[in-house]
């Protein structure tokens, strides 16, 4: 795809993937204007309060159309949250973080910003997905709650493709699955992988960048891992 960014917004900016986006994108397009949106940014964003999300959209796309906008969010555990191991450890309240972090933040950011991508030239709209949404690939189980948000994290990017079609025809909407990078997210889990799985954060964003310049308006709807293999739903 022929994407040459000038005006960029990461949502998720503090996070460990999202920071490593900012310094290879300035690196990488110098001359981009990069918008960056946290819960400590300069501009904070709250991402359960959609007239927060509607002032960053407007703010980010206020002298010109956005190119590029990379929703880099999620959670997977925290100090009181741990992705069960079987039913009898699921519970509503589980259930309910990690969809309002995974699914609603990453679906009312796309109800924000999608509006605000540049309806001229290719313009490009990314969330970061997992492999372990994939229903088809699910051989080992567990994780109940986090699979499903990122199984309907995926839903929610090839809905908003199919609708993006009518109003931004050259846009393109993907999920995207990091790899296992070295952050506060996979900490707990490093112990037993195979050696040479564990990437850097920049080792994983210029992988993750490579993929979303390769893809073209066939992929829209699509979740890819860093590698550029296509994740099956």
């Amino acid at each position: 795809m022929s994407l040459n960014p000038s005006n960029i917004a990461i949502i998720g900016a503090s996070g460990t993937i999202g920071q490593a986006f900012i310094q290879h994108l300035s690196e990488r397009y110098p001359h981009a204007t990069i918008h960056s949106f946290s819960r400590n940014s300069e501009i904070a964003i709250d991402y359960m309060d959609e007239q927060s999300i509607e002032t960053a959209a407007n703010t980010a796309s206020k002298t010109e159309t956005l190119d590029l906008v990379l929703v880099t969010t999620g959670i997977l555990h925290t100090e009181d949250l741990q992705p069960e191991k079987s039913l009898k450890q699921l519970s509503s309240k589980n259930f309910q973080s990690l969809f309002e972090a995974n699914t609603i933040a990453p679906a009312l950011i796309a109800k924000y910003f999608l509006p605000k991508l540049n309806k001229d030239k290719p313009a490009t709209f990314a969330a970061l997905s997992a492999r372990v949404g994939s229903i088809s690939d699910n051989r080992l189980g567990g994780w109940y709650a986090y699979r499903a948000s990122k199984a309907a994290l995926n839903m929610i990017i090839k809905t908003a493709s199919i609708e993006m079609r009518r109003t931004h025809p050259k846009a393109i909407l993907l999920g995207l699955h990091p790899g296992t990078v070295d952050s506060p997210l996979s900490k707990p889990f490093q112990k037993n992988l195979p050696e040479g799985q564990l990437l850097t954060p920049q080792e994983s964003v210029k992988q993750l960048l490579e993929v979303i310049l390769k893809r073209g308006l066939q992929d829209t709807g699509k979740c890819f891992a860093f590698s550029g293999e296509e994740i099956e739903p």
